[in-house]
C-alpha cells in the first residue's frame, strides 16, 4: 500500500491528540530546543488576526478552535500554510520541519519526528495537498468573517477605537491573502475605508489613507474604486493644508491614484487640484520626498489633455508645449487654440518662443487658413515681449511675415488675417533691435528699399486697421537712428509723402494718430516735402493746427502734430500766413503766456510740449518786415517781452535758444519801427528851435534815438532783456550762448548808437562775459559773432585802454587772427589795433568811426544765417 494512506489516516486520527507522545530527551543526546519549547505555545489561544474574542463573538470562537487545532504545526503552534508530512505521518509546517532537522544536525544527531521522536528520513517529506486546500478554506471563512465584522465598525457612529480596530482587520485581511482583497472589493469595503477621511480622529484618518494607497497599489479597478464619491476632493484638501498630519499620505495616495486615466480625469474636474499639486512640487527646500511625489502625480496627470491645459493656465506649460510638438496637425491646432486664450507671464512667453517659433513660423507660411489664424493669435501674444520677440526674429519668422503681407500675398488671406500678420509684425518691430542688420533674405533687410516700397504701396491699398499697423511699424522704424534714414530715403524715392500727409484727415483715429507720429518723426529731414503738401492744402495744415488746439485730444498725438509745425521751414511766409489765418497763433501765444504766468513747464504735456509751442510762435518773427499782420499779432501778444520771460526758464535749453534767436529777428526789426516824437500844435516850435536837442519831456532810446517801447518796437533795452540775456552768455550750452550774443549784437550793428550800445553792454556787465567767450577760443559762427561783438566794444577807448593789458583777450585775438576765416581774420586784425598789439599802416582802420557805422560792415547775415 502506498505510504500516502497510512498519512492520511494517521493525519485524520491523531492530530487532536498530538501534543501528548512529546519527550524530552533521547538515549544519544539532549533534543532541539524547540521540542522543549512547544508545551508553552499557547494552542489556539490566540486568534489570527490577534483580536481579542468579545462577548458576543466567544461562541463562534468556540466552534472553530476544534478545527483550529487541527490545521496547527506542532512545531510552531500556528495556523500551516504550506503543511508536509513525515514517515511518522504527522504533518508539519514545511519551513519549520526543515528548521528542526537542521537543529538536528547541528547536534549531531539523527532526524527524528517532533512528535513521536522516532528517527526518520530527513529528506522524505511530502506535501499533504488535501490538509492544504481544507486550511485555504478554513482561512478563507475566517477572513471573511473577520472581515466582515470589521465592516460594523466602520460606520459614521464608530467609536475612534472601533474604526481603527475595524481599519486594522481591513488592511491585515488585504495583506494575509488573495481572498481578503476579493472581499474587500466585494463587499463594498472600499467606500466604507473612504468614509473614515470624514472622521474627527487624526489616527483614524491616517490609518485610512494608509488602508486606501494600499488599495490604490492593486490596479486602476480598485483605483477607481477609491476615487468614487469626493474622495478625491479629502484628499486635495489634505494636501491644501500644510500643517496637516495627513498631507504626506494624502500626497503619496494620489499619486497611486494617477496612475489610472480615468482618475486623472476625474481630477481634471477638481478645480485647484492642479494649483495645489504645483504648489507643494514647488517646495522642493521644505521636503524634498513630498515634492518629488507632487511631482511624480503631476507627471501622471499629463496622460489627461483637460488636466495639460489646467497646467498651462497655472504656469506649467511644458506638458502642453510637448503635446504641440508631438500631435498630430488636428491636435496642434487644438492645442494651439487653447495656447492663444492663456495669460503668459514674459517667462513663459519667451519659452513659448523657444519650443515653438519654429513651428509656427512654417505654419505662417504654409499652414491652412484656420492654422494660420491661431498661429497669429499666440505669435501676437508672445510677441509683445521683448525677449521673446528676438527669438521669434532669430527664428527666421520675419519673413513669413512679409510674404503674407506683400501685395502678392494678401490677396490669399482674408483681412482679418492680415491685421493679425501686420499686429505681430508691429510687435516684433517694438523690440528695439536693430533691424538694418537683420538679415530679411539674401542681402536684403526690413529697411531696404524694395521692402518699405512694398508696405508702403500696401498703406495706400487696404483696410484703415492694417493701415494702422503698418503706419506703427514704420514710426518706430524711424524712431532708430540706425533705420531712420533708410526709411526717409526709400518715402522720399517712393513719393509716398503725399499719402502719408494726407492721412491727417482720416476719419480712421488711429490710422491718424500713426501718421501723425511717423510725420513727426521724419519731419526735421523731410521738412520741404511735407511744406509742400500742406501748401498744395491748406486743410491738411487745418487738421493739424486743430489737433494742436484741441483741449480733448490725445495728448501724444498732440504733441507730434505740434512737432511737425515746429519742423516746418520757417522762413516759409506762405505756410507762416496760412497758420495765421487758422488763429494758431493766437492760440499758441495765450497758451505759452498762461505757462509763464505760472512760472513753470511741467503743468502741461511735458517740456517738449513748450518748446515746439515756442518754435511755432517764434516763426512769425522771421517775416516781421514783410508781413504787417504779423507785427501787430507781435505788438497784440507783447511777444518779445513774453520771450525775454522764458529766457529764465532754466534747464528748458530749447525754450532758451529759441527765444533768444527770436529777440535776434525782433531786436533787428527795432531800428525800422522806432518812432519820432509828436507834439501837440500849440507846443510845436521850428526845427530850427530843437535842431541838435532832444525835445522836453520825452524820453528818447539811447540806441535807436527814438521813441521806443518792448512792445511797439521790440526794443530789447526795455523790459529787462538785456539783463537776462547777460546771464545766458555763462550758460552751458552753447547754441543758448550763441544766440544769446547775437541778440546783444544787435545794438551794437550798423544803424544804431554804436557807442551808447557799448554803454549798455558795459553797464549791464556783459562786456566781461563776452571776452570770456572769446577767451575760450571758440569756433565756427560762434567765434565770428564773439570776435565782432569784441571789435565793436573795443571802439571804447576806456575799455580798450583796460583790455590792453589782458593776456588772455590778446591771445585769444590772435587765435581768432591766425585759424579764423578771412572776415574774422581782418575783424581780429582791428581789435588787435584798438588794443596796440598792431601797428596802424594805413587809415583803413578808422580809430574813430561813424556812431551809427563801421568800415568793416555789419553782422546783418550772421542775423539771418540760422536754418
Amino acid at each position: 500500500m502506498p505510504r500516502s494512506q497510512p498519512h492520511n489516516r494517521q493525519l485524520q486520527l491523531g492530530f487532536s491528540s498530538s501534543s501528548s507522545s512529546s519527550r524530552g530527551v533521547d538515549d544519544d543526546g539532549e533534543w532541539p530546543s524547540a521540542a522543549k519549547d512547544r508545551s508553552a505555545k499557547n494552542k489556539g489561544g490566540r486568534d489570527w488576526c490577534g483580536e481579542g474574542s468579545d462577548d458576543g463573538e466567544e461562541g463562534e470562537e468556540e466552534e472553530e478552535d476544534g478545527v483550529l487545532s487541527a490545521f496547527l504545526c506542532p512545531i510552531t503552534m500556528e495556523v500551516m500554510r504550506d503543511p508536509v508530512v513525515v514517515e511518522t505521518g504527522h504533518a508539519f509546517e514545511r519551513e519549520a520541519i526543515a528548521r528542526w532537522f537542521s537543529e538536528c544536525a547541528s547536534l549531531g544527531a539523527a532526524p527524528r519526528c517532533p512528535v513521536t521522536m522516532e528517527v526518520v528520513d530527513g529528506a522524505d517529506v511530502k506535501p499533504v495537498v488535501a490538509l492544504r486546500a481544507a486550511i485555504e478554506e478554513w482561512t478563507s471563512r475566517r477572513e471573511t468573517a473577520a472581515l466582515r465584522r470589521a465592516c460594523r465598525w466602520l460606520t459614521k457612529a464608530a467609536s475612534e477605537k472601533e474604526a481603527l480596530r475595524g481599519l486594522d482587520a481591513v488592511m491585515r485581511g488585504w495583506k494575509l491573502a488573495r481572498v481578503g482583497k476579493r472581499v474587500v472589493r466585494r463587499d463594498g469595503m472600499v467606500p466604507m475605508v473612504a468614509a473614515m477621511l470624514r472622521n474627527g480622529s487624526a489616527r483614524v484618518r491616517l490609518k485610512a489613507l494608509q488602508a486606501l494607497r494600499e488599495f490604490a497599489r492593486e490596479d486602476d479597478e480598485y483605483r477607481d474604486s477609491v476615487s468614487e464619491g469626493d474622495t478625491i476632493r479629502r484628499i486635495v484638501k489634505f494636501i491644501d493644508f500644510e500643517d496637516c498630519q495627513e498631507r504626506e499620505l494624502a500626497v503619496s495616495l494620489l499619486c497611486e491614484l494617477s496612475k489610472s486615466e480615468m482618475v486623472c480625469e476625474k481630477i481634471s474636474e477638481l478645480n485647484g487640484a492642479i494649483l495645489i499639486l504645483g504648489k507643494v512640487a514647488c517646495s522642493k527646500s521644505q521636503n524634498p520626498a513630498l515634492a518629488e511625489e507632487a511631482e511624480m502625480t503631476l507627471e501622471n496627470l499629463e496622460k489627461c489633455e483637460k488636466n495639460v491645459l489646467q497646467m498651462a493656465e497655472n504656469g506649467r506649460l511644458e506638458p502642453l508645449l510637448n503635446l504641440l510638438i508631438e500631435g498630430s496637425p488636428e491636435k496642434q491646432l487644438r492645442i494651439a487654440s487653447s495656447l492663444e486664450k492663456i495669460v503668459l507671464s514674459n517667462d513663459l512667453k519667451n519659452l513659448v518662443a523657444q519650443r515653438v517659433g519654429l513651428l509656427f513660423a512654417g505654419v505662417v507660411e504654409n499652414g491652412t487658413l484656420p492654422a494660420k489664424e491661431v498661429a497669429f493669435k499666440v505669435l501676437d501674444h508672445i510677441s509683445t515681449n521683448t525677449e521673446s520677440a528676438k527669438v521669434l526674429i532669430e527664428d527666421g519668422i520675419l519673413l513669413p511675415l512679409f510674404r503674407v503681407l506683400s501685395v502678392d500675398g494678401v490677396k490669399f488671406l482674408p483681412p482679418r488675417l492680415q491685421e493679425a500678420a501686420a499686429a505681430v509684425l508691429s510687435n516684433l518691430v517694438a523690440c528695439g533691435i536693430d533691424f538694418g542688420t537683420v538679415p530679411l533674405d539674401g542681402n536684403r533687410t526690413i529697411v531696404s528699399e524694395d521692402i518699405v516700397h512694398s508696405l508702403l504701396h500696401l498703406i495706400s491699398n487696404t483696410s484703415p486697421p492694417i493701415q494702422c499697423k503698418l503706419l506703427e511699424i514704420f514710426v518706430m522704424l524711424s524712431s532708430s537712428t540706425t533705420t531712420v534714414l533708410s526709411i526717409i530715403s526709400a518715402i522720399r524715392s517712393s513719393g509716398a509723402i503725399t499719402n502719408l500727409v494726407q492721412f491727417v484727415e482720416s476719419d480712421h483715429q488711429e490710422s491718424r494718430a500713426a501718421s501723425i507720429k511717423l510725420l513727426c518723426k521724419i519731419s526735421f529731414d523731410m521738412d520741404h516735402e511735407i511744406a509742400q503738401v500742406l501748401r498744395s492744402s491748406p486743410t491738411l495744415l487745418g487738421c493739424l493746427v486743430r489737433i494742436v488746439s484741441e483741449n480733448d485730444a490725445n495728448a501724444d498725438e498732440q504733441d507730434a502734430a505740434l512737432q511737425i509745425l515746429a519742423n516746418l521751414p520757417k522762413r516759409d511766409r506762405r505756410l507762416t500766413m496760412e497758420l495765421m489765418e487758422q488763429g494758431a497763433f493766437k492760440y499758441i501765444a495765450r497758451k505759452v503766456l498762461n505757462i509763464c504766468r505760472r512760472g513753470t513747464a511741467n503743468n502741461i504735456v511735458d517740456n517738449t510740449m513748450l518748446e515746439g509751442l515756442v518754435k511755432v510762435l517764434a516763426r512769425i518773427t522771421y517775416i516781421l518786415r514783410e508781413e504787417p499782420r504779423c507785427v501787430a499779432l507781435a505788438r497784440e501778444y507783447n511777444l518779445a517781452s513774453l520771450f525775454t520771460s522764458l529766457l529764465r526758464l532754466n534747464g528748458l535749453d530749447g525754450v532758451q535758444l529759441l527765444s533768444a534767436k527770436a529777440l535776434v529777428n525782433l531786436s533787428v526789426e527795432s531800428r525800422y519801427m522806432t518812432g519820432t516824437p509828436n507834439f501837440d500844435e500849440h507846443e510845436q516850435k521850428s526845427g530850427l528851435t530843437w535842431f541838435g536837442k532832444k525835445p522836453p519831456g520825452i524820453q528818447l532810446c539811447r540806441v535807436h534815438s527814438g521813441i521806443c517801447s518792448i512792445r511797439d518796437n521790440f526794443c530789447i533795452l526795455e523790459g529787462k532783456a538785456v539783463e537776462r540775456l547777460v546771464v545766458c552768455l555763462s550758460h552751458q550750452n552753447k547754441m543758448v550762448v550763441e544766440a544769446s550774443l547775437a541778440a546783444l549784437c544787435t545794438l551794437l550793428g550798423d544803424g544804431v548808437e554804436i557807442t551808447e550800445g557799448v554803454s549798455v553792454l558795459y553797464m549791464a556787465n556783459a562786456v566781461e562775459p563776452i571776452f570770456e567767450i572769446l577767451k575760450g577760443n571758440p569756433t565756427g559762427t560762434l567765434q565770428q559773432r564773439v570776435t565782432w561783438a569784441v571789435e565793436r566794444i573795443l571802439r571804447a577807448e576806456n575799455i580798450a585802454k583796460a583790455a590792453s593789458s589782458d593776456r588772455g583777450l590778446s591771445s585769444a585775438l590772435v587765435h581768432a587772427f591766425q585759424n579764423g576765416d578771412s572776415r574774422t581774420r581782418r575783424i581780429a586784425e582791428a581789435s588787435l589795433k584798438h588794443i596796440n598789439k598792431l601797428p596802424t599802416f594805413s587809415q583803413i582802420i578808422d580809430k574813430h568811426p561813424s556812431r551809427r557805422g563801421s568800415s568793416i560792415g555789419s553782422m546783418e547775415r550772421y542775423f539771418r544765417s540760422d536754418r
